[in-house]
């Protein structure tokens, strides 16, 4: 079959089946297939393709007509210009997530700010996943010793892979628990989080691709959508150093209860997303001077 004819069809396929943005579905599943770019695509309309290459293509599209996203078919996903393993082990990275960095990086570099001005800075990033936060973090923050945790040891392959092939694996250090469980206290400049905050009551609202192949456990947290939340904070407090940072991914959906849960916070922020949704929360932990005076 020619690539032109393979890639109408599959465009046709993904129509069918409802698959949303078909086109760059195909052509993204097709580069895959022929590990090339789209110029090649459009360049190149009647080549021919090999036996073997028109069945890893039907593959591809057939189980992306059954709603498996596209990035577990190829294995890769871009975070903050970086490429990423995933699988189903771990939540796909979105661009969302990057607001969590690009506060953290705007709260570590505003004058006045760093908690540990004259010293590497120490950072966790819990429920690390992919180990995207953490390793853009890593590479933003060259100076900067990271943490990552998270409660799934298949996570934390994917997350260690990740940091192996990025050549930033000497400056992770990995922790297989949940959350902050056996860290030190006072130990960190910042926590940092992507925590599951999607409430049960709001499943009917979530893709069904999200629903029905990223692993659930990372997406949905309770009833509310806090119960993650909720636990969080307290160990975000114990282990970090006075005047230190928690900043976490949010909702809108929860944006009311976070700002209820950081109540006794300093400078207590939400940060909006590109469509002016409360996408990331962040907070400062009392010096203990007036942790002490709150009491």
């Amino acid at each position: 079959m020619l690539l032109k004819a393979a890639l109408n069809s599959a465009i046709d396929q993904l129509t069918t089946a409802h698959v949303g943005s078909p086109r760059m579905n195909a052509e993204m599943l097709l580069m895959f297939t022929l590990d090339c770019d789209r110029a090649y695509l459009y360049a190149h309309p009647e080549r021919e393709l090999t036996a073997a290459e028109q069945a890893r293509y039907s593959e591809a599209i057939a189980q992306r007509a059954r709603g498996l996203p596209a990035q577990y078919i190829t294995g890769h996903q871009e975070f903050w210009g970086m490429d990423f393993i995933v699988s189903p082990a771990v939540l796909i990275p979105r661009p969302e997530t990057e607001h969590v960095i690009e506060t953290v990086l705007r709260l570590v570099h505003d004058q006045g700010r760093v908690p540990s001005p004259d010293s590497s800075l120490q950072i966790v990033d819990v429920g690390t996943g992919s180990g995207c936060i953490a390793l853009a973090l890593a590479k933003e923050l060259p100076n900067a010793e990271i943490h990552a945790t998270d409660i799934s040891a298949a996570a934390l392959e994917i997350a260690r892979a990740n940091a192996a092939r990025l050549q930033l694996d000497a400056r992770i250090y990995f922790h297989h628990t949940d959350l902050l469980t056996g860290l030190a206290a006072e130990s960190f400049d910042y926590v940092v989080s992507n925590p599951p905050y999607v409430g049960e009551s709001e499943e009917d609202q979530v893709q069904l691709e999200v629903r029905k192949f990223e692993p659930r456990n990372a997406v949905f947290a309770g009833p509310t959508g806090l119960e993650v939340i909720e636990r969080l904070i307290p160990q975000a407090q114990a282990v970090l150093k006075p005047g230190g940072c928690l900043v976490m991914e949010i909702s809108g959906t929860v944006a009311a209860g976070v700002e209820r849960l950081l109540n006794g916070w300093n400078d207590v922020e939400l940060t909006n997303d590109l469509l002016g949704i409360a996408r990331v929360a962040a907070g400062r932990r009392r010096a203990r001077e007036n942790e002490s005076r709150s009491r």
